[in-house]
Order: structure tokens, then C-alpha cells, then sequence
């Protein structure tokens, strides 16, 4: 008979799911606004911000191997101290610019951190018989907790409870006393003695290149990419050229999730059915044609032809097509699974990916800061375009006879995992 996981362990669990939910929608989803509003930065400095907020991404690997010595409980329980420690220093008082960056550089470490640690602790604890459906809760209460998160942001700034140019910033306090919940229920994990949490992972994860993946490693780099036009810069438009602020922001969110509960369902069985080199073409062509649109948009906006309300709707639902085709990327995870030499690599080859895609989003986000200023916004996105058709080359590059695809229900638990690590945010 097969073992059970305490229920108290789950229920645990999903307090820390929710907590980090709620308080990475209190902060992380409005930072454009906060930087816009309480330090007016131009559109290099906002590129030169994300610097501090990605760079976590890049050292997570190295942290979490270092911290592996403590086991995966605590490591998460460090992870949410550094979420609140930094969250909490922000919320108190607005410190000046180059302070401000320490600060967020320790909220983001923890909020990277958990990615990968929040994947392996929902598997871990899950009952063996029931991993899907463990995988499906907790995207579930992600999901429930964001959209809560994003009408308490949209009322309280349309309201005028919350401020980013007040001397506390309240939004931020009460996102930090949610990551404070998500300290306790951490320690109290801890304190359980959870088995399969506090193992010492005695042999380190070997990151192994090999020439098999260089076309999934293209793509992975051109994501990075992607990833920060549509995060940094599809929104500064809305902010900066737009004018809009957090309320604006936040409602967009809501459609976005709220569109997604269904169009990730859907995507499961488009992969089985189309197959991997379809979808890469889908998920290739959607980004092209998004930001040839999205560069024109901004165009005629920035040269007074597109006046009126109309050329703002466009652009709420380029935001919102370009979130949702950010989503067929998931398509990549399951490319790389078809071509493994080896299924004990795909994790390290996971996490290279990751490592990769951060470098590149640094990069790509310094370079399109100074195309923005010197050249004009509209050039970012015809640039994202053009390097999408690297997509293109590696989904006419992909075989058509391709190992047998997963079943639906694997590719849904798959995705439902992509939206668990949340590395769309």
C-alpha cells in the first residue's frame, strides 16, 4: 500500500503558494508603475533596473546548489525572509534610487529562488497517485490568490488607498506581511520534519551542453529576449507613453489571467494535436505578427497619427495577445523532452535554459533601453520581431517524425507546472 502524505503538509504548502501568490501581486506586477511614479525613470534607467530584478535569475542555480546542504524546506524558508526583507524595506520608506535596487535585488532573489524550490516541494509531498491533480491545485490557488491580488491593486489605487509617492508605501506593507505569512508556514514545515523536504542533496546537479539541445538552446536565448519586450517594455508603453497607471495595470492583469484559465487548457490539446513543429511555427508567427503590430501602434502614436481612443484599446489587446503567446512557449519544455538523449538531463538542461535566458535578458533589455531613446519605442518591437524569425528557422530545422508525444494529461500537468514556476512573470 502506498504511502500518504499528511494532509497538514499540503495544507502548508498550498498557505505558502498562496501567500507568495498574493504578495508577488501586490509588488512584483506594479513595479513599472512604482519606478514610473515615485523615482520618474526614463526608459534607460528603466532597462538598467532590470539588471538587479533578473540577475537573481541567472544565480539561482548556484544559490539553491549552496543551500541544497539544508534541504528544500528551509531553503524556501530563507527564500520567503529575503522576499519579505526586501518588500518590507520598500513599503516603509521610498530610499533613494541606488538603494532602492538593493532592496529589490534581495525581494527578487527570494522570489526566484522559490520558482524551482516551489516545483520540487509540490511534487514532493504530493501523494504518488495523485501528482496531476496536486499540480492542478496549486495552479488553481496561484491563479485564485492573482486575481485577488489584482482587485484589491485596481481599487486601492482607483480608490486612492494606496500611493507610490506616499511616505509608506501601504501596497507594499501589506504585500510584505503576506510573504510574512508564507515565513511562518515555512517554519512550521520545517518544524515538521518533512522527509522528502529536508534530504541533503549530496550529489550537485551537473549542467551538461550538449550539441542534441543547440536548437532548443536557440530558442530558450531568443525567449529571453521575448520575455523582455513583452514584461518591460509592452508595459512601459502602457506607463510611459500611455500615461496609465497601477489601476490600469492591474485590470489588464485580471483579463490576462482570467483569459488564460481557459486558453491553457486549450493548449494541451493543440500540442497533442498539431504536434511540437506546428506549434513552434504557431508559437513563432504569433510573435511576429503581435510586435509588427505593436511597433506600428506605437509608431503612429509617437507621431500624432493615431489619436483618440481607439489606438489605446489596440494596445490593451496587443498587451493581452502578447502575454497569452508567451504561453504557447511552454511548447519549448516539451521539444526538449522529445529530443533527450538522456530523461535524467532534462532538469539540468531546464535549468541551463533558465541560466540562459536571464543573460540574455539582461542583455537584450540594456540594448533595447538605448534603442528606445535614440532610435524611437516603435524599433524595440520590429527588432523582437525580426529576431523571432529565429524561431522560425528552428521549427522548419525540427523533424516531422518526432518521438510519440505525450498524452493530453501530460502535457496539461506539464503546463500546469509552467504556471506553478510562474516564469511568465
Amino acid at each position: 500500500m502506498k504511502k500518504r502524505i499528511p494532509r497538514k503538509d499540503i495544507a502548508l504548502f498550498l498557505i505558502i503558494v498562496a501567500a507568495v501568490a498574493f504578495g508577488g501581486g501586490l509588488s512584483d506586477t506594479v513595479y513599472a508603475n512604482y519606478f514610473k511614479d515615485a523615482f520618474h525613470v526614463t526608459a534607460t534607467q528603466r532597462a538598467f533596473i532590470e539588471f538587479p530584478r533578473e540577475m537573481p535569475g541567472m544565480l539561482c542555480l548556484f544559490v539553491i546548489t549552496a543551500l541544497s546542504a539544508y534541504g528544500m524546506a528551509k531553503s524556501t524558508l530563507i527564500a520567503q525572509i529575503c522576499s519579505f526583507v526586501g518588500l518590507l524595506a520598500l513599503g516603509l520608506f521610498t530610499p533613494p534610487f541606488g538603494v532602492m535596487l538593493i532592496f529589490l535585488f534581495i525581494n527578487s532573489m527570494g522570489m526566484h529562488l522559490f520558482m524551482p524550490l516551489g516545483d520540487a516541494i509540490g511534487m514532493s509531498i504530493a501523494e504518488p497517485d495523485r501528482v496531476g491533480h496536486r499540480i492542478g491545485q496549486y495552479a488553481s490557488v496561484k491563479t485564485a490568490m492573482g486575481f485577488v491580488a489584482g482587485f484589491l491593486v485596481f481599487f486601492g489605487f482607483r480608490f486612492h488607498w494606496f500611493s507610490f509617492t506616499a511616505n509608506v508605501n501601504v501596497l507594499f506593507l501589506i504585500g510584505a506581511g503576506s510573504f510574512l505569512v508564507a515565513i511562518i508556514a515555512s517554519a512550521l514545515l520545517v518544524r515538521k520534519k518533512v522527509p522528502a523536504l529536508g534530504a541533503i542533496q549530496k550529489k550537485r546537479t551537473k549542467i551538461v551542453f550538449r550539441k542534441e539541445y543547440r536548437y532548443y538552446y536557440f530558442v530558450t536565448m531568443l525567449n529571453g529576449v521575448q520575455k523582455q519586450i513583452a514584461l518591460v517594455f509592452g508595459s512601459w508603453v502602457i506607463i510611459d507613453l500611455l500615461g496609465k497607471k497601477a489601476d490600469t495595470m492591474s485590470l489588464l492583469m485580471i483579463t490576462v489571467s482570467f483569459i488564460s484559465i481557459f486558453f491553457m487548457r486549450m493548449l494541451g490539446r493543440w500540442i497533442d494535436r498539431l504536434g511540437i513543429k506546428k506549434m513552434m511555427y504557431l508559437d513563432a508567427l504569433t510573435f511576429i505578427f503581435v510586435y509588427i503590430i505593436y511597433g506600428l501602434f506605437v509608431w503612429g502614436i509617437t507621431g500624432k497619427v493615431l489619436t483618440g481612443t481607439w489606438p489605446v484599446i489596440g494596445i490593451y489587446i496587443l498587451f493581452i495577445m502578447d502575454r497569452l503567446s508567451m504561453q504557447i512557449g511552454v511548447v519549448k519544455s516539451v521539444y526538449l523532452r522529445s529530443i533527450a538523449v538522456n530523461p535524467e538531463e532534462i532538469t539540468s538542461q531546464l535549468s541551463a535554459g533558465l541560466s540562459l535566458d536571464h543573460v540574455v535578458a539582461i542583455i537584450a533589455a540594456q540594448i533595447s533601453g538605448v534603442v528606445w531613446m535614440l532610435f524611437g519605442p516603435q524599433w524595440v518591437f520590429f527588432t523582437a520581431a525580426f529576431f523571432s524569425l529565429g524561431n522560425l528557422f528552428v521549427a522548419w530545422k525540427i523533424p516531422k517524425d518526432q518521438p510519440k508525444k505525450a498524452s493530453v494529461s501530460e502535457i496539461q500537468a506539464e503546463i500546469q507546472a509552467e504556471i506553478l514556476s510562474d516564469e511568465s512573470i
